[in-house]
């Protein structure tokens, strides 16, 4: 592969497309997977408790995953794919019973493709603390109640430590590579930290080595956006009816995320000035299409995410510091052994280049030469979900490495 080549992008759009309004219907308390529902393409397994770098536990841990393709005899060709905030297990398959969404990586996993299931036995698990199918606050703690404002504070290592319990459980000692951007891609920089006699390669995408003050400034207003809507309850909403829930609050902060993901430059070129129905929203009460393009993914949000879950997570990334306790990110990182893809995206303002940057200056042991494999994208923080040529080249590049 060319490694300095940058994909194609579809040309800019200016008329979105997505509804005018919302979604029809009330939406639910919570848009967690719950005990009883479909289980979709989900399988289950127990890893025990999981002990936190707080001093406390969570207890009798469930891990939903999903997997693709065969586990070779020799246990050689698994691959751990990590999901982002939003993300979950169903990395590849339509929505459908149990699945809200589509998977959310089709163009880069499947047969034929760059990670080839044809070829590697890949392995999606939900977070700890996630929303679809792993404990987290939506689901039941031991007296019958939903965790609710009772789950614990999580850090990215308590969730690396869940996911080695969750690989032994299902057999697989190590795995050929770990690969996952911004999120995930926090936990695969642990998994070569923390345990690199069970991982061969890793690809970091569009992840710093360390949260730093003005990303955790980014996520604090959005937590703040989800307490300060009254059905919030403390955390302890999962009793209301449908359409009383934190609904509100957990859309506000789906839309500021969502200025966090895309860049200025493709909201611009894509919306311009221009509006979603006849109304002038010059005080004529119609609204810029950019706003209501905002308001129906906030809204579709809702209905597949839980806000517990939400503040959770997003705590959990403030918390990503791979040097800490270990004599900073310096050495932290210089110990990483696994093949290492590392790649930047030019537009990212959430995760921008200088921690790529970092991590690349630090690792010993990339696949591509010095710095990180720089993707030029109009799409912001989320080209390593859109552009799936270049991503897809990327991670081929390192699976033959």
């Amino acid at each position: 592969m060319d490694w300095q080549s940058t994909a194609e992008t579809a040309p800019a759009r200016v008329i979105p497309d997505f509804p005018a309004s919302p979604q029809p219907g009330r939406a639910p308390a919570t848009g967690a997977w719950r005990v009883g529902d479909h289980p979709g393409d989900r399988r289950f397994v127990r890893i025990g408790d999981v002990a936190l770098e707080s001093g406390g536990l969570v207890p009798d841990v469930v891990i939903a995953y999903e997997t693709w393709g065969e586990l070779s005899p020799a246990g050689d060709n698994a691959v751990l794919v990590l999901h982002a905030l939003t993300g979950d297990s169903h990395v590849l398959g339509p929505a459908g019973p149990g699945h809200a969404s589509a998977g959310w990586w089709p163009g880069v996993v499947g047969p034929g493709l760059a990670i080839d299931t044809d070829r590697w036995f890949v392995v999606a698990p939900n977070v700890l603390g996630g929303c679809q199918g792993s404990t987290g606050p939506a689901s039941l703690a031991a007296d019958g109640l939903e965790w609710g404002s009772r789950f614990p504070f999580l850090t990215i290592r308590d969730q690396v430590a869940a996911q080695l319990a969750f690989a032994s459980a299902i057999g697989i000692d190590r795995f050929a590579a770990v690969v996952g951007g911004s999120m995930g891609a926090m936990h695969v920089l642990e998994w070569a930290i923390m345990a690199p006699e069970r991982v061969d390669r890793i690809a970091v995408l569009a992840a710093p080595a360390a949260a730093t003050a003005d990303q955790i400034a980014l996520n604090s207003v959005q937590l703040e956006a989800i307490r300060a809507d009254p059905a919030f309850a403390g955390g302890d909403y999962y009793d209301l009816p449908d359409g009383d829930g934190p609904t509100r609050g957990l859309a506000l902060a789906r839309r500021m995320a969502m200025l966090n993901y895309r860049s200025a430059a493709e909201l611009n070129a894509r919306f311009e000035r221009s509006w979603q129905s006849g109304l002038d929203p010059l005080g004529g009460g119609g609204r810029f299409a950019v706003e209501s393009y905002l308001d129906f993914h906030g809204n579709r949000f809702t209905r597949r995410f839980d806000a517990n879950s939400y503040l959770v997570l997003t705590e959990s990334m403030n918390s990503h510091d791979v040097g800490r306790g270990r004599g900073g990110v310096a050495s932290a990182l210089a110990g990483i052994r696994a093949k290492t893809l590392v790649v930047g995206i030019d537009s990212d303002r959430y995760f921008g280049l200088d921690g790529q940057r970092e991590i690349a200056a630090h690792v010993p042991t990339l696949v591509h030469g010095p710095g990180p494999l720089l993707l030029s994208s109009e799409y912001g923080h989320d080209a390593f979900l859109i552009e799936d040529a270049f991503i897809g080249d990327a991670i081929a590049g390192l699976l033959a490495a």
